[in-house]
């Protein structure tokens, strides 16, 4: 086999089309970028406009970017009528776009606007995404649907109760839609990272990220490796590929193992020997 065919081999979503939202920044940007290294034409959907378009121009004509406020039904619903407009199909709906509140803080500190903001985005977004896609979808007999959720899903206080909260319902509504949409030859599932020192989670500053980058390190259970943007969305990749043709109501949780240990248990009896 030549080069350039084992090449063409390894794009594995060569043909696809496939919108990322929150797609121009962190985790969504990582996706967006190997997404389209594989052969996909993607639809970056965000509200940072200017970042959005410049990442869109910096890959070519399969990029493009268009405004999209998730947690605005009309918003998603003209985001999925474009992409079908400009590439004739949808094959994979990858609902990626998430916020955070305030810093760690306890149930009596959550506000309403807390809520507001964080259900709307991370809860909203997801139902928005999962019906315009299914939309189009079910028509075609075919499809797939991703969300990011997150390791809150697997283990508790790792986050904001807001945050954590959100999060689980997503999941709730992937399991909900794998037993609904199946039945159409749809697949829906997620991806559910460990703390990545990018977008929402990590801060902007170099040494900020960094700082934090070797704090989530020391906590990890698997040594030797950190944690990227660019693992997750490899996980993603291969939940949107038909290499995951039979995967359905997966969360697919990527934290190194730390989920199935209990490391307070372990830092105890390290302390007693």
């Amino acid at each position: 086999m030549s080069f350039n065919a084992s090449a063409t081999a390894l794009r594995r979503l060569e043909g696809k089309v496939a919108i990322i939202t929150g797609g121009a920044s962190g985790i969504g940007a990582s996706v967006v970028r190997i997404f389209h290294e594989n052969g996909a034409k993607v639809i970056i959907a965000d509200i940072q406009d200017e970042v959005g378009q410049k990442i869109a121009d910096q890959l070519g004509e399969d990029v493009s970017y268009i405004h999209c406020d998730v947690s605005k039904e009309e918003d998603v619903s003209n985001l999925v009528d474009a992409a079908v407009c400009r590439h004739g199909k949808l094959d994979i709906m990858y609902s990626n776009a998430g916020v955070i509140d305030r810093p760690f803080s306890g149930i009596l500190d959550v506000t309403k606007s807390d809520l507001d903001k964080v259900l709307g985005v991370n809860v909203m977004g997801a139902f928005w995404g999962a019906k315009h896609a299914a939309r189009v979808m079910i028509l075609e007999k075919k499809g797939c649907i991703l969300f990011t959720t997150s390791a809150t899903t697997n283990i508790a206080g790792l986050s904001t109760h807001p945050y954590a909260a959100s999060k689980c319902a997503v999941l709730g509504l992937v399991r909900n839609l794998a037993a609904e949409l199946g039945q159409h030859g749809i697949r829906v599932n997620c991806v559910a990272p460990f703390v990545v020192a990018t977008g929402i989670a990590g801060p902007t500053d170099p040494k900020q990220a960094e700082a934090l980058e070797n704090m989530v390190t020391g906590w990890a259970n698997l040594k030797g490796c950190v944690l990227k943007a660019d693992d997750i969305a490899r996980a993603a990749l291969y939940l949107a590929s038909d290499e995951a043709n039979y995967v359905s109501g997966l969360n697919l949780v990527v934290d190194g193992g730390y989920s199935v240990v209990n490391p307070s248990m372990l830092k105890t009896l390290k302390l007693m020997d």
